[in-house]
């Protein structure tokens, strides 16, 4: 098996692609100064861009595990999701609250995708 590692740095990779799958660390916002929304959009986007390196895109997710700091951030987040998927091919999920490295980061997002 062959496996392709994306983008690493001296504790993970941003993407890896083994056996016909593409996953995707956790991806949190660069911009921390929005409100869950906002981070959950541009988080988004970045898989979109992860994905793509990967040679695969969001129609083909079929998992996907979200942190929110506060499960109150749970609608907000959900809006871009919703959005970002437009209720279609939506991939098996599960959403937890859980403390992040920093507390302005409130949304981390980590999909596994078919090639």
């Amino acid at each position: 098996m062959t496996i392709k590692r994306h983008e690493p740095s001296k504790i993970y990779s941003k993407v890896v692609e083994a056996n016909g799958f593409v996953f995707t660390a956790g991806v949190v916002a660069d911009d921390v100064s929005k409100d869950a929304r906002g981070q959950a959009q541009q988080i988004l986007g970045e898989i979109d861009r992860l994905l793509k390196l990967a040679g695969t895109d969001k129609t083909k997710v079929v998992s996907a595990t979200i942190w929110v700091t506060d499960i109150r951030h749970r609608d907000l987040m959900n809006e871009a999701w919703n959005a970002w998927t437009g209720g279609e091919n939506l991939p098996g999920r599960a959403c937890i609250e859980a403390k992040l490295a920093d507390p302005r980061m409130l949304v981390e997002i980590a999909v596994v995708a078919a090639k």
